[in-house]
């Protein structure tokens, strides 16, 4: 692995990523800790911003992630590596990893280093899925899948994941159950193009969940969410499904997941049957 230097960006960055920091940037040398926003149309030049050299760092790291140097569950370089590959304190380089870590983008283990996240990970099996049982511990649902098919994606889907009208979709719609009852119904729509080849035949036949599908099979990984949540009553098509009475309280939740860069590449719409569940957000 070559370090790079000063003037150098890292391997898969674009054209407009950041430069990485030279060696000894800090707030007061603006040439060496950020860019300066540029001058406005009246010529009066705003107060210039820059971003502390963790930052810099750690969206260099993001980069590498990004543009998959280091893959899904591989150790990523160590602290010390990665101070001389950029130039700076192996406390600098410290401060971005924790930063990373606390989005979950990498995973640190006591006494063998730092590591790519992954979907195949036990605990990231229901960090997407906020529905916790009353009693025991919780666990990832069983699915069956009722329709897997290609659409053209409606306005509304077409904004939220920033397409344009009529663009390309994979469409899924199943129904989840714990432990034999039926307790969730959902609605997906992934971009057509980043999905090519995605099937009902193949999801049936997936065991893990769906997230680590996308991650190890079309190279698309979920990093977070944005969600609504709302009380709704159930239709009679979606009582039927969750062997419920029509009008039966139930949560509605819209999910938009974002993948490296904040690309949304999926959008989920849920319907969760609560009698034995509830829904858990733990805010930070």
């Amino acid at each position: 692995m070559n370090p790079v230097t000063p003037n150098q960006s890292s391997p898969g960055s674009s054209a407009n990523a950041p430069a990485a920091p030279s060696a000894g940037a800090t707030a007061n040398n603006p040439s060496h800790s950020g860019s300066a926003a540029p001058a406005s149309a009246g010529g009066a030049a705003p107060a210039p911003t820059f971003s502390p050299l963790y930052q810099q760092i750690k969206a260099l790291i993001t980069q590498s992630l990004q543009s998959g140097e280091w893959k899904p569950g591989e150790m990523i370089p160590s602290e010390v590596e990665l101070a001389n590959r950029y130039k700076v304190s192996q406390g600098t380089v410290r401060k971005a990893i924790d930063e990373l870590a606390a989005d979950n983008l990498v995973m640190r283990r006591q006494g063998k280093g730092t590591f790519v996240s992954t979907h195949h990970e036990a605990r990231a099996h229901i960090r997407f899925l906020r529905l916790r049982p009353d009693e025991g511990q919780p666990h990832y649902p069983e699915s069956r899948f009722l329709e897997v098919k290609r659409l053209r994606a409606p306005a509304d889907v077409a904004r939220l994941l920033d397409m344009k009208s009529g663009d390309a979709t994979v469409y899924i719609k199943r129904v989840q159950s714990f432990d034999g009852v039926p307790t969730i119904v959902e609605e997906l729509w992934l971009p057509g193009l980043l999905f090519k080849g995605l099937t009902a035949e193949r999801l049936s036949e997936y065991k893990g969940p769906m997230y680590g599908l996308f991650e190890s099979e079309f190279g698309t990984r979920m990093i977070r969410a944005d969600e609504k949540v709302r009380a709704v009553l159930a239709s009679a098509e979606d009582a039927a499904l969750l062997h419920v009475e029509d009008g039966t309280p139930l949560l509605s939740a819209e999910r938009v997941s974002f993948t490296y860069g904040d690309k949304p590449v999926e959008l989920r719409r849920g319907l969760y049957l609560t009698s034995r569940h509830h829904y858990q957000n733990d805010l930070n």
